[in-house]
């Protein structure tokens, strides 16, 4: 009886350790959503069987919501608010059955001294303030002008890749006592401002995700284009005073057009590798275990782009397909991650622009768009 008893407690503590009990499968791609023809695109997303939509919910720029000083910030009808365009898309993805992700963005020139999206507010609260108008107006009881109440949005994010100064300028500030890492000081304000605004609602099952980090970091604050690799810079946070948040966000992106998902990164001259892709992936789960405990992981943003038309980084379409199922199962095999966001839906039209779409630019299906739907089906 003891031995029946031992393999069956076995058999139930072993299942987690081998997969993920659910995994969130999703797609990002504001051009097709957010800004575009949402109509259109749904319908394709619905035949994808994705589950989640990564949106950004933009604070500041042309696509933000708080363009001029809200007189009463945490009032979702402050008339300095425009929230019309994540109206739609929240109206939408219920409608045909998805889950909203929004990935709080962008700091208006009002609130960082008119400085770039891309630099922290100077104060914390008041990018605290937007968010918990934002997570009050979808709480999901909020009136929608039209009888009813708007979907709720549970899942969030704070910024996106603030370890690239693309999104979070600077990355080092030079003291008396030598380079610090400011962007991770920065960040530490954004993402508690962030999980306090949409925590203070006092609803449950939200959930934020900081971190959002990119696949790579120079760790060179000399260097022409200083960055902080996420290992890095999930250990600058934690020494900063970072403390609560619900899950740790990551794009675990490839490095060349050689690597499969499998490939682990290479280090530079010998050195060791400071970039987190999925072929290394269990080095950030390793990580965010030691300084956080058993946080969960959501990977945010991923994706191989194709060739053509992108000679450079592109792989085939026959290796988009199978890279994309093979991505998917490592993520599923993790117990740790719960969602995995494809970027994107379609090409991106501009020179330099992203290829990774499961349809070209025209809008015709790559074999990705067969294997993602597939892999989405079969996940649910």
């Amino acid at each position: 009886m003891l031995a029946v008893l031992a393999v069956a407690v076995c058999a139930a503590s072993a299942q987690p350790a081998h997969a993920s009990k659910y995994l969130k499968i999703g797609i990002y791609d504001d051009a097709q959503t957010l800004y575009g023809p949402i109509d259109q695109s749904m319908v394709t997303l619905k035949q994808l069987h994705v589950q989640e939509l990564r949106v950004t919910l933009y604070w500041g720029g042309p696509f933000g919501v708080a363009k001029e000083r809200p007189r009463n910030a945490t009032s979702p009808t402050d008339p300095a608010y425009d929230w019309s365009n994540y109206d739609r898309v929240v109206r939408y993805a219920n409608q045909y059955g998805m889950h909203v992700l929004f990935s709080v963005y962008g700091t208006p020139g009002w609130a960082n001294g008119l400085h770039g999206l891309n630099f922290a507010p100077t104060r914390g609260s008041d990018l605290r303030n937007f968010v918990l108008a934002a997570a009050k107006r979808y709480g999901g009881s909020f009136p929608d002008g039209q009888g009813g109440q708007l979907p709720p949005v549970k899942e969030w994010t704070a910024w996106n890749e603030p370890n690239n100064p693309n999104f979070l300028f600077p990355q080092y500030k030079k003291t008396s006592k030598g380079w610090v890492i400011q962007s991770a000081l920065d960040y530490v304000k954004i993402c508690n401002a962030v999980y306090q605004g949409v925590h203070a609602t006092l609803l449950r099952n939200e959930r934020v995700a900081c971190g959002v980090t990119g696949p790579r970091g120079n760790n060179n604050p000399s260097s022409q284009r200083p960055s902080v690799s996420p290992l890095a810079f999930l250990r600058a946070v934690k020494k900063d005073g970072l403390k609560k948040f619900d899950a740790w966000a990551h794009h675990p992106y490839y490095a060349g057009a050689s690597d499969q998902p499998t490939t682990k990164p290479v280090g530079a001259r010998g050195n060791p590798a400071t970039a987190v892709t999925l072929g290394n992936f269990t080095d950030l789960t390793k990580l965010v275990t030691q300084l956080y405990g058993n946080k969960r992981i959501w990977i945010t943003e991923y994706g191989y782009q194709t060739n053509p038309p992108d000679k450079l980084f592109g792989v085939t379409y026959a290796k988009q397909a199978a890279y994309l199922k093979q991505a998917f199962a490592i993520a599923r095999k993790n117990p740790r991650v719960d969602m995995m966001i494809w970027f994107l839906l379609r090409d991106e039209p501009s020179i330099g622009g992203w290829q990774s779409g499961l349809e070209t630019v025209t809008g015709k299906h790559k074999p990705s768009f067969a294997a993602f739907m597939r892999t989405a089906l079969a996940n649910q």
